[in-house]
């Protein structure tokens, strides 16, 4: 019986993170995906979706903080959440940690497509909108997703996790958990590789740093990154198989290489600092 009850209780903690993970995923992204579309079909040149998916993540944030009914679960929802303060040099760490991951996986991604024969991911064309409204929809886009995915998957999940998992495995679960989400994306492994790798580094710094807080603006920049400069240039990359290899294939091999190893110095930074203030504030 001890071994059976020693068994069930990870499976649960995995079992529990995923679901909510993936709920609040589906409510958060589900709602900015009706109103986008409603607003497109209806009035694309009065962008009214996004102040109303501002609303709705403002409320979604509160919610998830432990704000709201029932009261019952507002401690156990704002420390899953785990949307804490942090000092200004771990944010600091965190925050150049975060930039240079995210410049060497875009370069990752490059390559990966010059490698590996891929569709790109599906964009909107919004040169046939508004520019406002084109504007305003990226820029609430690129919100959507670092907060719900955060929220979702190093808040939620990975708290619930930690205290069932040492961290490593922690964040690797969440990790596996945040590139299934993405596999609309097409399942395929260069694709989930760079995803699951996002996941790494977002988890890892949500770990170090005991909050969600430091990745969200990261992710904001990445995720506009792909979606200006990025994603769209997919569909014109050639493979180095057919064309060969030119300069700018070398320069984003160097590039993803590079910053990959500054990436781990400055995690090494990152984790050292926080440490060294944690222990400060035990010691007082």
């Amino acid at each position: 019986m001890g071994d059976s009850r020693s068994l069930s209780r990870p499976i649960f903690a995995v079992a529990w993170s995923g679901f909510l993970a993936f709920f609040i995923l589906v409510v958060g992204q589900g709602v900015w995906g009706a109103l986008l579309v409603g607003n497109l079909r209806s009035s694309p040149a009065v962008p009214w979706c996004a102040p109303a998916m501002a609303i709705v993540l403002w409320l979604f944030w509160r919610y998830l903080g432990g704000k709201g009914w029932p009261h019952s679960t507002s401690e156990a929802r704002h420390r899953y959440l785990r949307a804490n303060r942090v000092p200004g040099s771990v944010l600091t760490w965190a925050l150049v940690t975060g930039v240079l991951a995210i410049v060497s996986l875009a370069g990752l991604w490059i390559v990966l497509f010059q490698l590996v024969k891929m569709s790109p991911n599906a964009m909107d064309d919004f040169s046939k909108y508004p520019l406002l409204t084109a504007a305003l929809v990226i820029v609430m886009a690129s919100l959507v997703s670092p907060l719900t995915e955060e929220a979702a998957f190093r808040g939620y999940c990975q708290s619930i996790l930690e205290r069932e998992f040492t961290g490593a495995p922690a964040i690797l679960i969440s990790s596996v958990f945040f590139t299934a989400a993405h596999v609309v994306h097409g399942l395929l492994w260069p694709k989930l590789l760079v995803y699951f790798l996002v996941g790494v580094v977002f988890g890892v710094t949500a770990y170090l740093t005991k909050s969600i807080l430091p990745a969200l603006p990261v992710h904001i920049i990445g995720d506009l990154a792909f979606f200006l400069f990025v994603w769209p240039q997919d569909a014109a990359r050639k493979l180095v198989w057919d064309t060969g290899a030119d300069a700018w294939f070398w320069v984003h091999v160097t590039q993803t290489v590079v910053f990959a190893a500054l990436t781990i110095l400055s995690f090494l930074k990152l984790s050292n600092v926080s440490k060294g203030l944690r222990a400060g504030s035990g010691a007082n």
